[in-house]
């Protein structure tokens, strides 16, 4: 067929397509989906999805007319195999070969595997797509045991959901502190609190050695600490980048998919974006593999102009949110340990902010329900804004003045 060929069909897939079209680009495109669906939302999948607060339709990006409309062809259901570069093809797996002009590795991420004994058996879920939520809504009811298995932003996500509903959560988690790899001691100790005030049980330096049935139904997931009894477990212990066909090709990876600043990849006429695409940024300072909407809507913008032969450089301040029972989060930047922090408003009063400064200039933001200091926080980031810590902390400092 020529023209791009995407593979993967999730948020970044959804945005080059709506992309290429409204900049003038008229040769045909095929997307390659694994899955079933078109293009959908993952964020709410641990959220109002999970609670049954939002119909399957609703995490559609774009509905399926859309694609028809913008003369994009949607292959569903069936996944790319291999790539011959030198040829220019894609091989999908129910035999079928697509040319390609361009060709977009949107592929994502998967989730990160339990390898301990037991961990192959019934009740043992994951929480990355629509039909892992629907697997684990059946067992979705108040009185039910359910362990989660990682104290990460899925993790703590679903024990929120389940706690709401009435079930007896136990979070289990392997690391010092829960959020331990995105977030400070301060903001892991508060959203501890936070949890354990709803009834949800966290036990931190704890992990998991294996699984075993219950001989009454159920599951028994065995610790370093002992053992539990539960229902059905969740497990949220990371994902991995999907960069296993760009390799296979001889695409350059590294923790993802090497790309520049133009989304492309090492062969000029491939392009990578979203969770699989490991990018330079001048902001941060260095390499990123990023998991976010934001991120895979700009890069994906950023392959489809390069595409479209309008290259614009891409290096936006990462940014990131999660939805915990009535609070939101909402991170910009990355801090990193060594950081000073400063904390702006109360923690109990549930509206605050911590500011992390890197040689006195705001690097992070974490803010809980404090949208201003979320707001001019990634401005400052963006400026590389040194700022007085004693005036940052002050509430009756207004945010916009540190801007000046």
């Amino acid at each position: 067929m020529a023209g791009t060929v995407v593979i993967g069909a999730g948020q970044a897939a959804s945005q080059l397509v709506a992309t290429l079209r409204a900049e003038g680009y008229a040769a045909p495109i095929a997307v390659i989906g694994d899955e079933p669906y078109p293009p959908y939302q993952r964020p709410p999948l641990s959220k109002k999805f999970l609670a049954g607060e939002l119909t399957e339709d609703r995490l559609y990006i774009k509905p399926p007319e859309f694609y028809e409309q913008a003369g994009a062809m949607l292959k569903l259901g069936v996944s790319a195999v291999a790539v011959d570069r030198a040829a220019k093809t894609v091989t999908l797996s129910d035999g079928a070969a697509l040319g390609y002009d361009s060709l977009v590795f949107a592929t994502g991420s998967r989730v990160r595997k339990l390898t301990v004994p037991g961990s192959d058996l019934p009740g043992i879920h994951y929480l990355r797509g629509i039909d892992d939520v629907k697997a684990i809504q059946p067992h979705f009811h108040a009185g039910k045991r359910m362990v989660v298995v990682g104290g990460g932003y899925i993790g703590l996500e679903t024990a929120a959901v389940a706690a709401k509903r009435g079930l007896a959560v136990t979070v289990v988690e392997a690391m010092e502190r829960c959020l331990q790899r995105v977030t400070s001691p301060l903001m892991s100790a508060f959203f501890q609190t936070l949890h354990r005030a709803e009834g949800v049980v966290i036990q931190t330096e704890t992990g998991v050695t294996g699984f075993e049935a219950s001989p009454g139904g159920g599951l028994v997931v065995k610790t370093t600490k002992g053992e539990i009894a539960c229902d059905f477990v969740v497990a949220g212990i990371g994902i991995l980048p999907g960069q296993e066909l760009a390799a296979a090709c001889g695409i350059v990876c590294d923790n993802g998919i090497v790309v520049d600043e133009f989304a492309r990849t090492s062969d000029p006429n491939v392009y990578a974006a979203g969770d699989c695409a490991n990018l330079p940024s001048k902001l941060m300072g260095r390499r990123l593999r990023l998991e976010s909407v934001h991120n895979a809507i700009e890069q994906a913008k950023t392959a489809a102009l390069s595409i479209a032969g309008k290259p614009k450089a891409y290096d936006d301040v990462p940014w990131f949110w999660s939805d915990q029972y009535d609070l939101k989060l909402q991170i910009a930047g990355l801090s990193a340990p060594g950081d000073t922090v400063v904390v702006r408003g109360d923690p109990a009063s549930r509206k605050f902010a911590a500011f992390y400064l890197r040689d006195g200039v705001v690097a992070a933001v974490d803010a809980v329900n404090a949208a201003p200091e979320y707001m001019i926080g990634r401005m400052m980031i963006a400026q590389k804004k040194a700022v007085d810590p004693g005036r940052l902390a002050d509430p009756a400092t207004p945010m916009k003045s540190l801007m000046g």
